[in-house]
């Protein structure tokens, strides 16, 4: 019984030993934690640092807070779930100046902050809408022109009853830079649409303005994957038919390809993207802001993109531009906007659109009634390959 019990103490000493380390012990433990922690640190400073450096890249343009309509509080309220970012594809011929030129591409970007789905709406770059709000009716690439990316974004927040207070800008080079950094994208070219683009010279002037003539290729009919020169000369074409609505549908098509590879590009190629398209790039969003919309683009999704307006009619108008776009109506197609983009399907739209609307009708004398189906249609469902 003694020995039994000598043995039960010792064993319960043991036990005790197992459980006191040694201070030098505890000093190695507490070592490898201080490491631990300093390493993890190191990496999110130089992370931190990467994205400061590379952003600082950007040029940032500080819009301050700009105009809308009068919008219900409940409209306010469901917009606040939603990111919308307007984005033009400048045409100025002198890259990396944002201040002026035509808005070839006028893209409206709305990203659903809870599901990251992402819708994008081409805005037809012909269609008629009031530029001022004092019903100068032009076309709308007209606004940024005169008045770089500030009148732009209002022209679109006073015609279709939108709250976008931010904006990213690029011109050619830029997406000629994006596409060749993520190896080229697939489009599929018509014979019709390489005549154009040989008889209009838009492949020879992209890969002047951008210095990449070394990109200048014979074209073939079919589907391939193409280069940023042939890419961009792609995206302008608008001399075919479907005119200026196809052009709308070529450039999303290149955008969703663009997002689809930059989604799977290699570390390398990605930091090639970064290095050559973000000197290239003029936007109102923050840092901050920027930061956090790259933190989760393995998140989201392209869900849809269709045109702008749904409902139309070509034809002459004198005082805005000769060969115009017309919506038929502005009220129903920002009704149908919203549908679109909100999921609201009961939408009212503002005083102030009921007001531009029922002066371009007065103006034009077309009406819902007279919108005609040009055999283009506007929304591409098929765009999304993800």
């Amino acid at each position: 019984m003694r020995d039994e019990g000598r043995r039960g103490v010792r064993s319960e000493h043991n036990g005790s030993k197992k459980k006191h380390m040694t201070r030098r012990q505890r000093m190695r433990k507490r070592r490898r934690r201080l490491f631990f922690i300093e390493t993890v640190l190191l990496v999110l400073l130089l992370g931190f640092l990467y994205a400061w450096l590379k952003l600082g890249l950007i040029h940032f343009d500080k819009l301050g807070l700009l105009a809308t309509n009068n919008l219900d509080e409940k409209t306010q309220e469901m917009l606040e779930g939603y990111t919308t970012i307007a984005f033009f594809g400048v045409d100025n011929r002198s890259n990396g100046d944002y201040e002026s030129g035509n808005s070839d591409s006028i893209m409206i970007c709305n990203i659903d902050n809870e599901t990251k789905q992402v819708k994008i709406v081409s805005v037809y770059r012909d269609t008629t809408l009031d530029m001022d709000g004092k019903r100068y009716m032009y076309k709308c690439n007209y606004a940024y022109n005169h008045g770089g990316p500030k009148n732009a974004i209002e022209m679109l927040n006073r015609n279709l009853d939108l709250n976008i207070q931010d904006y990213v800008a690029v011109d050619f080079n830029a997406l000629v830079e994006a596409i060749d950094a993520v190896g080229g994208v697939e489009i599929t070219l018509t014979q019709e649409e390489i005549d154009v683009i040989n008889r209009k010279g838009y492949m020879g002037e992209v890969a002047s303005v951008t210095d990449h003539m070394d990109e200048v290729v014979t074209l073939t009919p079919g589907t391939q994957t193409v280069n940023g020169v042939v890419a961009t000369a792609y995206c302008r074409v608008r001399y075919t038919a479907g005119g200026d609505y196809m052009r709308a549908q070529r450039q999303r098509t290149v955008l969703t390809q663009l997002i689809n590879k930059a989604k799977s590009a290699s570390l390398t190629q990605l930091n090639d993207l970064i290095d050559a398209v973000f000197p290239k790039i003029s936007t109102s969003l923050s840092m901050k802001q920027l930061v956090g919309l790259a933190s989760a683009i393995q998140d989201y999704e392209l869900a849809d993109s269709t045109g702008f307006p749904f409902a139309i009619y070509q034809g002459e108008w004198e005082s805005a531009g000769k060969k115009v776009v017309i919506p038929c109506t502005l009220t129903s197609n920002v009704k149908e906007l919203y549908a679109y983009l909100y999921g609201q399907e009961d939408y009212k739209p503002t005083d102030t659109v009921e007001s531009i609307s029922a002066y371009i009708e007065s103006q034009t004398g077309i009406h819902e009634s007279d919108a005609l189906d040009y055999g283009f249609g506007t929304t591409q469902t098929s765009d999304n390959s993800n």
